[in-house]
């Protein structure tokens, strides 16, 4: 299915602010970009609200269908197709191009398996985020979190994160708070959009490049809004869920649309895998980058690098980090991949 879902999203309650909680790897590099120059008028389309800060990790398989991340060897590169009306005929240099379109290639040929409403994608992760303190930004830890999330989001879902306990952004008035050992159970999702989508409404977004470009360029947006925002929304679709193979693709092909977009010959990813890598840099000098495996262009994970000096960091600095460790679709929340 093409068609564009509509959606209205409410404002997100504590639970999901924390599950979201990744979605600094896109306000990372954005939060501070100035006004950018004015861009030409899109066809109105129906969009989902956006519903504010949100989608912490999320990890598409490059196939997506089945949630499992096996070998699989990578297609020739092939030929890009010509820009679209849509996009620059300049947006990405040509290598850039033909990763993204080899990348795009080897989820299209993912089998896609039956996910039925009912069921979770689970995602296990490494993931290392900067936390907010009075004095700035600092450091965050390395550390290990799980996600059950529902298909269809209308059963409530489970975050595993021992990190949740003592953050300083669950405050008293909460009404969702972790367990002790660091669980928190998560409200349903019933009316998702492209930063906090389910697996049903990835399944309904356009598997036409251009399409997909269009839609994410036609988001609601505010003077913070730079041509890097779509960037930023793909990353929240490939964090931390499972799409279509076809939907996966599109996705990839839009990325290459995109001003900016260049190859990144080595990247590493926060389990110290080293992987080519797909990246943007934000006016004030901040790289977000998509990392892949080499000889399979699965994906492995993201990192945010600081490329000058300033107030957070010195230039090289690995502010934050992800890794996809595995990833499936499983009948309950605590139910583990068999495997």
């Amino acid at each position: 299915m093409n068609g564009i879902p509509e959606h209205d999203g409410p404002a997100l309650p504590a639970d999901r602010r924390q599950l979201l909680r990744n979605h600094l790897m896109n306000e990372i590099g954005t939060e501070y970009v100035g006004p950018a120059r004015p861009r030409r008028r899109l066809a109105r389309v129906a969009l989902p609200a956006l519903a504010g800060a949100l989608s912490l990790s999320l990890a598409l398989v490059l196939g997506g269908g089945d949630g499992t991340a096996g070998p699989t060897a990578a297609p020739a590169p092939s030929t890009p197709s010509a820009p679209s009306s849509a996009a620059p005929a300049s947006a990405a240099p040509a290598a850039t191009v033909q990763l993204l379109d080899r990348i795009a290639a080897v989820a299209a040929s993912k089998p896609a398996r039956e996910v039925k409403d009912g069921q979770f994608v689970f995602v296990k992760s490494l993931v290392r985020f900067p936390d907010y303190t009075p004095d700035g930004l600092v450091p965050g830890t390395l550390h290990e979190r799980q996600v059950w999330l529902s298909v269809d989001g209308r059963k409530a879902g489970l975050l595993l994160d021992r990190t949740l306990v003592n953050a300083a952004d669950m405050k008293s008035t909460d009404t969702g708070r972790p367990d002790p050992d660091g669980t928190l159970p998560l409200d349903t999702n019933t009316t998702p959009n492209l930063h906090a989508p389910t697996y049903r409404f990835l399944a309904g977004l356009p598997t036409d490049p251009d399409e997909m470009f269009e839609l994410l360029n036609s988001e609601p947006h505010d003077r913070k809004w730079t041509d890097q925002r779509p960037f930023g929304t793909i990353g929240d679709l490939l964090r931390e869920q499972i799409a279509p193979p076809a939907v996966t693709a599109a996705l990839y092909r839009a990325a290459a649309k995109i001003p900016g977009v260049e190859l990144i010959q080595d990247s590493v990813d926060a389990a110290g895998r080293h992987g080519v890598g797909v990246g943007l840099t934000s006016a004030d000098g901040v790289r977000q980058e998509w990392i892949f495996d080499r000889s399979t262009s699965e994906f492995l994970g993201e990192r945010q690098v600081l490329l000058r000096n300033g107030p957070r960091g010195k230039a090289g600095d690995v502010i934050a980090e992800t890794a996809v460790l595995a990833r499936a679709v499983v009948d309950e929340p605590r139910a583990l991949p068999q495997g």
